[in-house]
């Protein structure tokens, strides 16, 4: 293909990069290219065959596939988008050209105004936990498991231990009975669900599948194939309790121990990145620390429902198509936005504040779980916003939005602050 000049790259075609490329068109972007390493745009969600999606976005409810192709239908008959599978891009510079390879255009270089990373995030590894025992068939990824269940029509096992408590690992185990199986249990190392609150009663309860909190799984056995496990309880420091073991029988060992944002691409670049969140540091605008580069959707921050993504990912393609035509409106300061007290992570870092102001956005997950809890946002000493949410959860995030009006002219660094009312 050679140099050819974009407004907009976009690195990912799932439901972040379509999103973000609609949105680049909807605000003037004349020329936008989404690079996609599957055989097909959609990502994720083409495997996700189950329902639950686009409540908020589409106001509807929508199968992962059936919302795949909604926000592919709102780009496919756009000349000024370009869409381009099966296509693996290698490195992202700081100059915003991009290096991919695919077998229809072998290697190539392309050179954007501006660039959006929507690489979404993977599954953490049996390796990444460290569980001790041979490494026999029959371990995998819940979202492994999904795909050869839901896309290449394979059962992995029959009798399934799942471990974590994870929403994709929920699904897996309805799906799986559904499928015949049975699933022996689910166990999770934290003392509360990491799942949302209507997959664990229409995944779990509703099935009477076994849930066992504060327990982990200290041995795999079986040397050419899995056939049982050991689990034992944990403490206040999840270090597994001494005479809490039990053997579990199963065939297969599903995890659904936490998701990381894919950011091999993000730390090539150097982008400044955020230890709790595991993805880069972004403004309002989901600008990163290198200017003309922005990132959007899970692989700024794990997300629990694709709404949430897409609406991330419409903000980034909105002020990438103003930036890329030099409209961005002028800061007058750069806010630090900090999460204190039972707040673990709030998206954006940092708010850069224009002289009109705007709405802002917050995206915030708690520490634990608590009932009625007062949301405080502060600039300085200034009350921004205050609420009473009745529950907050780790598992479930919490997007809230402090008023354009209430935003102009605070550039003390703001606090996002959550606790239990006494």
């Amino acid at each position: 293909m050679g140099e050819q000049l974009y407004d907009i790259i976009i690195v990912g075609g799932g439901p972040a990069g379509l999103s973000a490329a609609y949105s680049a068109w909807q605000n003037g972007a004349k020329k936008i290219l989404v690079l996609e390493r599957d055989r097909e745009a959609g990502g994720i969600l083409q495997q996700c065959i189950h329902n639950g999606f686009g409540l908020h976005h589409f106001k509807e409810e929508l199968t992962g596939p059936g919302y795949a192709q909604r926000c592919y239908d709102l780009v496919k008959d756009k000349p000024e988008i370009e869409i381009l599978v099966d296509t693996m891009v290698l490195s992202v510079n700081p100059d915003k050209t991009v290096t991919a390879v695919s077998p229809a255009h072998g290697l190539m270089k392309v050179q954007g105004k501006t660039i959006i990373l929507t690489m979404g995030c993977r599954e953490r590894t049996r390796g990444a936990i460290r569980i001790p025992g041979y490494r026999p068939a029959g371990v995998f990824t819940a979202g492994a498991a999904q795909r050869m269940v839901n896309m290449e029509g394979y059962l992995p096992g029959k009798k399934i231990v799942i471990l974590g408590s994870g929403d994709i690992g929920l699904i897996m185990a309805r799906r799986m009975t559904l499928e015949g199986c049975k699933v022996q249990a689910v166990l999770e190392i934290c003392p509360f669900s990491n799942g949302l609150t209507r997959n664990m009663v229409q995944c779990l309860y509703d099935y009477d599948i076994p849930l066992y909190l504060s327990h982990t799984i200290t041995a795999i056995h079986g040397k050419d194939r899995v056939n049982g496990i050991t689990a034992a309880k944990v403490d206040d420091h999840m270090k597994p309790i001494p005479g809490t073991e039990f053997d579990i029988d199963c065939d297969t060992l599903l995890l659904s121990v936490g998701l990381i944002p894919e950011n091999e691409l993000s730390r090539g670049l150097g982008l400044a990145m955020h230890p709790l969140t595991n993805g880069p540091i972004v403004d309002q605008h989901r600008e990163t620390s290198i200017p003309g580069i922005f990132a959007a959707g899970n692989v700024v921050h794990v997300h629990d429902l694709v709404d949430f993504v897409s609406e991330e990912a419409e903000i980034a393609g909105k002020y990438a198509a103003l930036k890329a035509q030099e409209q961005l409106p002028e800061d007058v300061a750069d806010v630090k936005v900090e999460a204190i007290d039972e707040v673990r992570t709030c998206v954006p870092q940092h708010v850069r504040a224009t002289a009109d102001g705007e709405t802002i956005r917050l995206f915030m997950r708690v520490r634990k779980p608590m009932k009625k809890v007062r949301l405080t946002v502060k600039s300085g000493d200034d009350t921004l916003l205050t609420k009473v949410l009745p529950v907050a959860k780790p598992s479930e995030m919490i997007a809230v939005n402090v008023p354009a009006e209430k935003a102009k002219g605070h550039h003390a660094d703001w606090t996002v602050s959550v606790k239990e009312e006494a």
